[in-house]
């Protein structure tokens, strides 16, 4: 039986005028919001209430929001998974349930308390996640124009902000740090993928409980090159020494974000395009499918036509099976033909 999915949106106002236009790219202390489920558990319901939105500087590119989000639990437990997102357009590029998932029954509360720390919540007043800012002179939540989520205080100083727990996505004008990395969202805890900033290179992996396994990487051209961090920019994506100085580019330009694929695990750099109204990858770090590490479902083999083969094995079966020899044996497939 095919699942139907309900997707149930919320638009939250907030008017004031900025550049001849009329938005609301901040929020300030003592706002609340409460986005409540469906009566009757749904699955494949997802709620969504936007609370800011940064204009982009282009009318022809989207621009970013931040939402509160519910959405029903893999585990068809009655229970919605309650998070804080940034979108860019309908693309999810940061998400506080990434690595902090907080599931509530009926109601997911978002607030920027007095005492200056942004909360979610549930209807019995549980704290799910919390950015852990009070009583640092938090005056407002802002959604700048990189999309990075920042709480300021009266100067303008940053408290905290979503670019320094990166989730799968990188945005442009993000720097990762030596020893940090991206990570899938992963629907088997056991399994994700993870794109790293290692001291001689940067690298994707498969990690599967403790085992590690690389299947890409690039490193800086030169010797005895080390890299401090990575930045994401207009013209690629940029590795850079313990003195700042680039030693390394990625280059395809106009990106706006790079991605590591939940499905897939492949990284790729993507940029906007108007005349599609979509973003599309125009690099991709493995560009042979079958190098992909999980390329094919279990007890599947990629072959040179980019497609995947299934293992047959031999096994005693009934006689009159189509696929029985005169012997009595009979071939039997273990998998489908389809690529994961």
């Amino acid at each position: 039986m095919m699942m139907k999915i309900y997707t149930l949106t919320f638009l939250v106002f907030f008017f004031s005028k900025l550049n001849g236009h009329y938005c609301k790219s901040d929020i300030d202390l003592g706002f609340a919001l409460t986005l409540s489920s469906p009566v009757q558990y749904t699955p494949g319901f997802m709620g969504k209430a936007y609370i800011m939105e940064k204009e982009s500087s282009s009318t022809r590119e989207p621009s970013f929001k931040a939402a509160l989000t519910m959405e029903s639990s893999d585990k068809e437990d009655g229970r919605y998974l309650c998070s804080l997102q940034v979108f860019l357009g309908d693309v999810r590029v940061w998400s506080s349930g990434h690595y902090t998932k907080m599931y509530a029954s009926n109601k997911c509360i978002i607030e920027l308390a007095k005492d200056g720390d942004l909360r979610l919540k549930s209807s019995n007043k549980h704290v799910g996640w919390r950015s852990g800012t009070s009583g640092q002179g938090v005056e407002r939540l802002e959604i700048q124009s990189t999309g990075n989520l920042v709480l300021l205080d009266a100067m303008n100083l940053i408290k905290w902000q979503s670019f320094n727990f990166p989730t799968d996505v990188m945005l442009s004008g993000q720097r990762l740090d030596v020893a940090t990395q991206l990570t899938s969202f992963p629907k088997d805890s056991n399994l994700f993928y993870s794109f790293e900033v290692l001291r001689d290179k940067i690298a994707l992996f498969l990690n599967l409980n403790k085992l590690k396994y690389s299947y890409w990487e690039y490193k800086p051209g030169g010797n005895n090159k080390t890299v401090n961090f990575v930045r994401l920019g207009p013209k690629g994506l940029d590795l850079f020494d313990d003195n700042s100085q680039r030693i390394g580019r990625i280059e395809q330009t106009l990106i706006r974000f790079l991605a590591v694929g939940n499905k897939t695990g492949n990284l790729g750099l993507y940029s906007y395009k108007p005349e599609k109204g979509k973003f599309e990858a125009t690099f991709q770090a493995v560009s042979n499918t079958c190098d992909l590490p999980v390329a094919c479902k279990p007890y599947g083999i990629c072959t040179l036509s980019k497609s995947c083969s299934c293992i047959k094995v031999v096994s005693n079966g009934d006689c009159n099976s189509k696929n029985s020899d005169e012997e009595g044996f009979s071939m039997k497939r273990l998998c489908d033909h389809v690529m994961v």
